[in-house]
């Protein structure tokens, strides 16, 4: 009798080697939005929660979480009804030189891949749906958080996006209980930094200005 050969399915590549192999394509002098989404696939949806958060959680230049925020916006939304991944023009156009990537890259790499060394499936009904689209709109409402321009409140909810997005992504649900904790640490601090400019806003008004009773 002829031999059968059983075929298994090809391991995945981690992230972090995924974004490693296209931040070394020579043949490309642009890395866009659309690309990333082209090559992660069915992964795209939590991988670009995760790309376009974590870089936050970093020192950058001022700005970055405006430029980083919008699409992140636009992907937890997706996330929480549940739609496939997909992006307007607008976004999917947005794009940065290779070398830039590839310096992006290199930041954030080495800590994806510390990261995915602790990632397992387990407790995986939390990272998937329904619980999902729960996790979509958390992130969501830290993506709007991250938006504003909110000194120190954009590290917080970025680790909060990242953490829970690579929960989803490996199914972790150990990881989306890390980011559930994390986004309750970081509503105690945004919310308490907003309450002091508020608070600083009022003394300058009623005492600076003399516009007090």
């Amino acid at each position: 009798m002829p031999r059968i050969t059983l075929l298994t399915e090809p391991q995945r590549l981690p992230l972090s080697a995924m974004l490693a192999a296209l931040a070394a394509d020579e043949s490309r002098e642009r890395i866009a939005v659309g690309d990333l989404l082209a090559a992660l696939g069915d992964r795209a949806l939590a991988a670009l929660l995760f790309v376009f958060a974590f870089p936050n959680v970093l020192p950058m230049p001022p700005g970055t979480s405006a430029v980083l925020g919008a699409p992140l916006v636009f992907l937890a939304a997706q996330l929480a009804f549940g739609r496939a991944p997909w992006l307007p023009a607008v976004i999917a156009s947005r794009s940065m030189t290779r070398a830039d990537f590839a310096g992006l890259v290199a930041r954030v790499g080495p800590w994806l891949a510390r990261a995915e060394c602790l990632l397992r499936p387990r407790l995986s009904l939390l990272a998937a749906p329904p619980m999902e689209y729960a996790i979509g709109l958390l992130c969501l409402l830290l993506a709007l958080v991250l938006v504003l321009p909110v000194p120190l409140g954009n590290m917080l909810p970025a680790l909060a996006v990242s953490l829970l997005a690579l929960g989803v992504l490996e199914r972790d649900g150990v990881w989306v209980l890390a980011g559930f904790a994390t986004s309750v640490i970081a509503a105690f601090v945004v919310s308490g930094v907003v309450w002091a400019m508020v608070k600083a806003a009022v003394y300058f008004v009623t005492k600076v200005l003399g516009f007090g009773v």
